[in-house]
């Protein structure tokens, strides 16, 4: 077949062999080729190649339409975006045509006597696969006006038209979707009624209006989506329509943290460029995606809702801009994230997780900062020793010194503001560096940074008491601490 630049009109389309086909087809011999040339039609999605890529892939192949069933944050849109590369990359269409019609399937009675008045001298144009994805959040607000057509009163009286002309509707966004793909997103947020205006669209590819009927042979592939919190709680998806809906596939969250990693720093790729001078350390990386991790399985977090990977998408973002924020103040030319950084996450945490009536009673900051506690923890004893029920009396107990030294008097301040020399130097304490020289098994990571996080681990250990101020982090002997409180 010629390339699109050399046929301009109905006989050069015809000569050059081209048949019409619809765009199920058009995508499944697309990903079958793909398939066969051992190739992924789904680019950058981690964590569904064996699971939800192989679900599309196999409803695709069947033409079906398809029904993405996740909670947010699940990638489900990116899927639907990135079938857009099963299209052929470019189709004829009738030139002029408001519903991207083919020149040798026309559906309006107006493209038909077109065709009869210039035959092959019909003026064909072409659109590239990029123009053939159409997408609509179902709001309360949208209309079967909005989805189907409704009969345009102001183009029936300048063309003196009866209401029931097919060239008195304005057609709506799916009339207009013909041969693209068309999503639907948080369907059961559409309301039944509209639903129930799919139907005869999935099924017969007629459209009613006001009454009129008119019988266009639509071909589109519908993607829905929808969170599974919103099918029971704010809709539903009528049996009907979910009974035309041909695959059903539900998405998920990363089930481990190197999947969860690769995500992260995919989409975080270009804020990192803007700050090449703040160097990340691979546990800081970990514990990001731990929080994540840690906050699904929390009591105080609504699982029904759900944590998306914007939040450590979020979260990876402020832990950059805090300790660019003090190398600038600083006026130094690179610094290392430190753990005291992460505080400056809360924000991000925050605003990312819905809470259930005792996180709500615990406050939203306090379950952000438990949650850091607690995914810290998990990151600890992936590179040190774990607390085992250990006492201050047991000789092998491999914290003692460092334990020893905060009861007699020991303490630390980290100020948010120190500058490398100074955060080196309030953390340079003979048993902790003793202790990370000897137990740690990371090599690659700064020791300050695992210095201040064996801090971290005693505290959340209850072995050693931190206070976060709105300046600075402070390590003491917890049973001291105490006694303070009690003499004054």
């Amino acid at each position: 077949m010629n390339t699109p630049h050399t046929i301009h009109t109905l006989g050069q389309l015809k000569a050059s062999g081209y048949q019409p086909k619809s765009i199920k087809d058009e995508i499944q011999s697309n990903l079958v080729q793909v398939l066969r040339e051992g190739k992924h039609p789904f680019q950058g999605i981690f964590g569904y190649e064996n699971s939800v890529i192989p679900a599309i892939e196999r409803g695709l192949l069947a033409a079906h339409d398809l029904l993405l069933l996740g909670l947010r944050g699940q990638a489900k849109t990116r899927l639907a975006r990135q079938m857009v590369g099963l299209l052929d990359e470019y189709i004829p269409v009738i030139e002029g045509s408001e519903l991207n019609e083919d020149p040798m399937h026309p559906l309006l009675e107006a493209s038909k006597t077109r065709i009869a008045e210039l035959g092959d001298d019909l003026p064909i144009s072409w659109v590239h696969r990029s123009e053939r994805f159409f997408e609509k959040l179902a709001t309360p607000d949208t209309s079967v006006a909005d989805l189907i057509g409704d009969i345009d009163p102001i183009k029936a009286a300048n063309n003196k038209l009866s209401f029931s002309d097919e060239r008195a509707i304005h057609f709506g966004m799916i009339p207009r979707a013909h041969r693209c793909i068309f999503v639907i997103n948080e369907l059961p947020d559409l309301q039944p009624r509209l639903q129930v205006s799919l139907f005869n669209i999935l099924q017969e590819g007629d459209i009613q209006i006001r009454g009129f009927q008119k019988r266009l042979e639509l071909d589109l592939q519908f993607v829905f989506t929808a969170n599974p919190e919103d099918y029971t709680n704010r809709g539903s998806i009528v049996t009907p329509l979910k009974d035309r809906i041909g695959s059903q596939i539900h998405t998920h969250y990363p089930k481990d943290v190197t999947t969860a990693l690769k995500i992260t720093a995919q989409e975080t790729s270009d804020v990192q460029q803007r700050f090449p001078a703040v160097n990340v350390n691979t546990l800081a990386n970990t514990l990001i995606e731990e929080i994540a991790f840690v906050a699904r399985e929390s009591a105080y977090i609504d699982a029904k809702s759900g944590v998306s990977a914007r939040m450590t998408i979020s979260a990876f973002e402020t832990l950059l801009t805090s300790a660019e924020r003090r190398r600038l103040i600083l006026g130094a030319e690179s610094t290392d994230v430190r753990l005291s950084d992460f505080y400056g996450c809360v924000p991000a945490i925050v605003g990312k997780v819905e809470l259930v009536y005792e996180g709500e009673q615990e406050g939203a900051v306090s379950v952000a900062e438990a949650l850091l506690g607690e995914a810290l923890k998990k990151v600890y004893e992936s590179a040190f020793p774990k607390f085992r029920n250990l006492k201050r009396t047991d000789e092998h107990n491999p914290f003692l010194a460092l334990q020893e030294w905060f009861s007699t008097g020991g303490s630390i301040e980290l100020l948010d503001e120190f500058s490398s020399n100074e955060y080196e130097n309030a953390l340079d304490i003979a048993p902790l560096n003793e202790f990370v020289e000897k137990h740690s098994t990371v090599t690659s990571v700064p020791s300050v940074f695992l210095k201040e996080m064996v801090l971290w681990a005693l505290s959340e250990y209850n072995q050693i008491n931190r206070v976060r101020t709105a300046l600075s982090t402070d390590f003491n002997d917890v049973f001291g601490n105490l006694l303070g409180r009690d003499r004054d």
